[in-house]
């Protein structure tokens, strides 16, 4: 289960000097931003700027990257343990196993993160649209059906930071409303969302991190 959000507005993850370079070329170099309790950033920038890269930087998936990161004012490497209980990533593509059902894939999810009820499973689907499809194979189901799949997770997460590549892809009208309207709530309640999406998002108050080819971040 994740720990309880900071009671300070103390940022809960920070970056200082990020560089990254892929194939010779840099991606970007003396990237620094703080994440707060409370808001949506989304990640701007043109197609190979890096957006991927840097979530899955600070998810722990790329290793090929130089500066700090900080968790809750700490040395992320030393409170890896901590920042990975309170942190939920979600990547462009669903991740989840064809095979499986929406509710086997939603328990799979959340094995090992904390105990949840199939009936509170069931609800997340229902509340992402699938209501009738919870014990369909995933392969039957269309690609905009699979990301709902991997969006109720949202709906029962209690991590305060979620990093979101892309999930606004695939999916309906309504799906976008309702995913715009998730991570207002989950701002408000207190959670911090980094984003990046080729959707035009503009939420109320959202902070906007503008990456540039090989160039300096500008944080707004």
């Amino acid at each position: 289960m994740s720990e309880p959000l900071p009671l300070t507005p103390e940022p809960l993850l920070q970056a200082v000097n990020l560089q990254c370079e892929r194939d010779k070329r840099i991606l970007f170099r003396e990237l620094s931003f703080s994440i707060l309790p409370g808001t949506v950033t989304r990640v701007e920038g043109p197609n190979g700027s890096g957006k991927t890269t840097l979530l899955r930087i600070l998810a722990g998936l790329n290793d090929a990257w130089t500066g700090e990161l900080k968790w809750c004012g700490s040395p992320l490497a030393d409170q890896r343990e901590a920042f990975l209980r309170n942190m939920l990533y979600l990547g462009h593509r669903p991740g989840i196993k064809p095979l499986l059902t929406p509710m086997e894939n939603l328990r799979a999810l959340m094995a090992g993160r904390r105990p949840v009820s199939d009936a509170a499973l069931c609800q997340a689907l229902q509340g992402t649209g699938l209501a009738g499809y919870e014990n369909v194979p995933c392969r039957n189901l269309s690609a905009g059906q699979q990301r709902r799949v991997a969006l109720a997770r949202l709906l029962i997460a209690d991590e305060p930071l979620w990093l979101l590549d892309e999930v606004f892809t695939a999916i309906d009208v309504d799906g976008v409303a309702a995913l715009e309207a998730l991570l207002q709530q989950r701002a408000a309640e207190g959670g911090a969302v980094l984003v990046t999406t080729h959707h035009d998002l503009a939420l109320p108050g959202m902070h906007r991190l503008v990456l540039g080819a090989g160039g300096i971040a500008d944080e707004r």
